[in-house]
Parts: structure tokens; sequence; C-alpha cells
């Protein structure tokens, strides 16, 4: 099991400085409502002694804080304080650090370790995750990034609002993770499920990051989320890394297109960002590994980043890229795009995933972005599963790369042809790097950088 820091003890391993903020308005302090809304027989007593046990007087502690040198409002639980429980005086402080985020425009820093709802204040307690879902809201709306911490443990309510409602979720390794607790969980169960790295593999949080590594990992996410307040410049469109020339017939630009020594989107990331952040999953409980993104930096800018790596993208990478496009979005971060896929994953397992549903969510996140996005195709276009990371107006080819309606083999099929005839449909696709240009869909071909 992890070491179990109390609130202030985590507050110092994380910040460079921190001021502990007051709730002037707060519930009634410890003794003055008995035993709470309830009169739970003993429950003063419980808290008296937890404050003696913790020095605390309830289970969050909230202030300003900087972290690399970058202001944010801090949250912290103190699981010492009956089990990290969420409260009325809990709803009271956790109100406050939201609103102080969002009127101080700074994003929100939770380092999370609870049991859930406080049972000894019923329903009371239970309505507090309405207060902090509605404070979530007003600061997402506000536009400030919100970054969850999950330490050991983080259940129940505290899981299923200032963790899982995080725009960027991290986690400490072996940290009990789950909306279920150990004590409530079914027998049976999969321990795995409800831990860290079991919830990583399900797409349900982004990272997983030693505690002596934290500090430079929020740092680093504090700094990728934030963006100047004018208006984006769009992302600069990247250097091709290959000397390829223009392909003479469309089949050539397939072949071209499709060569195992072509640079996939890991070149083009590692040689475009200076630094970058990756987000993992849909939070819906899938992956794709065949497509990456996340936030970068780039001469001293903040870039969001989807790229396909070459696979037929599944609905969770459709999911992820959606995500990922709207939380730029928000912040007014710049998007790019790295197109490079034979298609949309379209076996029985992907309709089931719904890839019509999640390739529309994708569509819709491009077409609503306010953000310039820009587009680069790397290699394959395949139809709709590449058409729905393309930015209309600011997309880019490369020499080897080719864009289609459909793949010119089930074009062929289609049209009832003869597999011979596969190279001439090609042509007559009109799928080329030229003729992209040509045909408007593309602004340029892209050629390698002059040290190449």
């Amino acid at each position: 099991m992890p070491d179990r820091l109390t609130a202030r003890a985590a507050i110092a391993a994380l910040t460079d400085d921190f001021e502990e903020l007051t709730v002037p308005g707060e519930s009634a302090a410890p003794g003055r409502d008995g035993d709470g809304p309830l009169t739970w027989a003993g429950y003063a007593d419980s808290r008296a002694r937890a404050t003696a046990r913790t020095g605390e007087e309830e289970s969050v502690v909230h202030g300003l804080a900087s972290i690399g040198g970058r202001r944010c409002v801090l949250v912290s639980f103190e699981f010492g304080f009956l089990g990290g429980s969420l409260g009325r005086r809990t709803g009271d402080r956790l109100e406050a650090a939201y609103e102080a985020a969002r009127t101080r425009a700074l994003p929100l820093v939770s380092l999370i370790a609870t049991g859930g709802s406080r049972m000894q204040e019923g329903m009371v307690a239970l309505t507090q995750l309405q207060r902090v879902a509605r404070a979530s809201a007003r600061l997402r709306a506000a536009g400030p990034a919100q970054l969850a911490v999950l330490r050991d443990p983080t259940t129940g309510g505290g899981w299923a609002t200032l963790g899982a409602g995080a725009d960027v979720i991290l986690a400490l390794p072996g940290a009990q993770v789950g909306f279920a607790g150990s004590r409530v969980r079914p027998p049976a169960a999969d321990p795995h499920a409800y831990t860290a790295e079991g919830q990583l593999a399900a797409g349900q949080i982004d990272a997983v990051v030693p505690p002596g590594e934290l500090p430079q990992a929020v740092a680093h996410w504090l700094r990728a989320l934030h963006a100047p307040g004018s208006p984006a410049l769009p992302a600069p469109v990247p250097d091709a890394l290959s000397t390829t020339g223009l392909p003479e017939s469309g089949w050539d630009a397939v072949r071209q297109a499709r060569s195992p020594a072509r640079p996939r989107a890991e070149a083009y990331l590692d040689a475009y960002f200076d630094h970058r952040l990756p987000l993992g999953g849909d939070r819906c409980g899938g992956t794709d590994p065949g497509l990456l993104c996340g936030f970068g930096r780039r001469d001293g800018r903040s870039i969001a980043y989807v790229a396909q790596c070459g696979t037929a993208t599944r609905p969770a990478g459709y999911r992820a890229a959606a995500r990922v496009i709207r939380l730029a979005d928000r912040l007014g971060v710049p998007v790019l795009t790295l197109v490079d896929t034979p298609g949309a994953a379209n076996d029985a397992e992907a309709e089931r995933a719904g890839a019509g549903a999640a390739i529309a969510e994708a569509f819709a996140a491009m077409a609503e972005a306010r953000v310039p996005v820009t587009t680069l195709v790397i290699g394959e276009g395949g139809s709709g599963g590449a058409l729905a990371l393309a930015a209309p107006g600011n997309t880019h080819v490369t020499r080897d790369s080719y864009f289609s309606v459909i793949a010119p083999e089930l074009a062929a099929a289609i049209l009832k042809r003869a597999p011979q005839e596969v190279r001439a449909t090609a042509d007559q696709l009109r799928l080329r790097p030229q003729d992209l240009v040509e045909l408007g869909f593309a602004r340029s071909v892209v050629g390698p950088p002059d040290r190449l």
C-alpha cells in the first residue's frame, strides 16, 4: 500500500509556497452543531478526536500555491480526518476553492485522498457532490484548467467529482482508485480494476506518476494548459521528414504512403515539440494505441496535438481526440492534427463500441473549435476516418501522402471492377498530394526542411 502523506505534507512535497485560505461563511465549527445534522451520537466527539490527531478542523485544506513557478489554487485532502470524507464543511471549503480559482483566473489542482461521503451527515453529506459539480461547472465555463492528483485512496464521490471530473488526471503508483471502496465492492471483483494502474489501462486516467516526479509533472502540465489572453495563433505547419519526390501516378502516391520506411507520427511529434505531455484514454473505458494526443510546448507556446499512427483508428481514439480538441478550445490553445490512417476501424468490436457516434463526436469537435486547427497529412488519408481529424481550410499534405474518398482497392470493388483496374482507379480518384492542392482540399504540399 502506498504511503499516506498528511494533507500538509502532500502540499509541502509539491509546492514552492502555499498560502492557506479561510472560509468566513463556513458552516458551524466543530462542536457548535452538536452531533451534526442527523444528531448522530458521538459525531462531535469523533470530529474532536480527528482534530486532535491531525491538527485539522476538516478533511480538506485549500489555498493559493506556486508549483514550479506557476500559480494555482490548491486543494489537499487529509485522509486522517474521518477518512478524508466529504461533509457539509468540506463542501464549504471545496466550493470556496473553486470560486477562488474562478475569480482569480487560476487553474485548480486537487490532491485527493478520500473514502467518500460522510455517513454521519447522511444526505446532507451526499448533496455536497452536487455543490462540487456546480462549482466545477462554473470554473470550467470560466476557462481555467482543473488537474487532479489521485492519492491513496481516491474513492466514492471524491473520485466521481474532483477526480474523474478534472481535465487532466494523474495518479500515484499503487493508489486505490474507484467509485467503490474496498469495503463495499463485490467480493469477487478484480482488485486490479480499482488501482491507478488499472484505471490507466482502462483509459480513465492520463498518467501514473512516481512521487519524486510529481512536482515537475504538475508544473509541466500547468505550463502546457496555459494560453495567453490574446487570440491563439495557428500552430506552425510541421516540416516533412522525408525527401521523397511527388508521385507520378495515383498508385505511386498510395505506394509511397504505405511504405514501411515512411516517417510516422511519433517521429513528427518528436521533431516538432520541445516537450510534450500525453493524454491517455477516452474516459469511457477505452484506449487506442494507434492515436497519440496531448499537449506540447514549442518555442515557448502551448499546442495541443492529435496524431494518427497509421493504423485504423478505433472509437476510443476518436473520443480521446474530441476530448483534447474541446479542452484546447476551452483553454485557447491551438491544435495540430497529424492524419495517417487507412480509415476508421470497422470490425464488429468497433461497431459495438460506437464507431459512428465516436467519429461524429470528432467531426463535431473540429467543427465547433474556435481556436485555429492546423492539419498535416503525413501518410494515408483514408475516407471519413481521416477526414474527421482534418482541419477545413487549413490542411496540408506531405509528398508521401494521399487522401481519398475510399481506398482504391475498395473503390474498385464497389464499382465491380477487376483487381487489375485498381491502379487506374487510383488515378481516377485524384488522390495525389498535388491533386489535393489543385482540388482545393489542401493548401500546400509540404517539403522537408532545408537541413535535409
